[in-house]
């Protein structure tokens, strides 16, 4: 796996959704932006797809959670910009975290999955 290669690609599919929030749905561009961004987020999920899902199933076992893997562009924060914010990222259910909203987010630079719990807990749960 090529982590460098991996990382551009994340970081061109978050500054496509970055892209796509500033249009709004009148905007001539919108659809063809959107189009492009399914088309990024196929083509990520097919070359990493694979090697991402296992690093997040090994994270939710590590972490207790019965929560179902998704595809790793659900896993995106909304822009590049360092640590994401609790809101971000997907939801699951942690036995280590228990009552506590945790969620993971796939973050560049470098390319890791960032745990959030509230205000309290984040850390960076693996790296690729």
């Amino acid at each position: 796996m090529n982590v460098t290669e991996l990382n551009q690609a994340l970081v061109t599919l978050i500054e496509k959704k970055q892209e796509l929030q500033t249009l709004t749905y009148d905007d001539a561009r919108y659809d063809d932006v959107e189009e492009e961004l399914h088309d990024l987020e196929d083509d990520f999920n097919d070359e990493y797809g694979q090697f991402l899902e296992e690093a997040l199933e090994k994270v939710h076992d590590d972490l207790g959670s019965d929560t179902d893997v998704l595809l790793p562009t659900a896993y995106l924060p909304a822009n590049i910009s360092g640590e994401p914010t609790p809101k971000e990222g997907v939801w699951i259910d942690s036995e280590k975290y228990s009552g506590k909203e945790a969620r993971l987010t796939l973050i560049p630079n470098p390319t890791r999955l960032f745990l959030t719990v509230g205000k309290t807990v984040r850390q960076e749960v693996w790296k690729a």
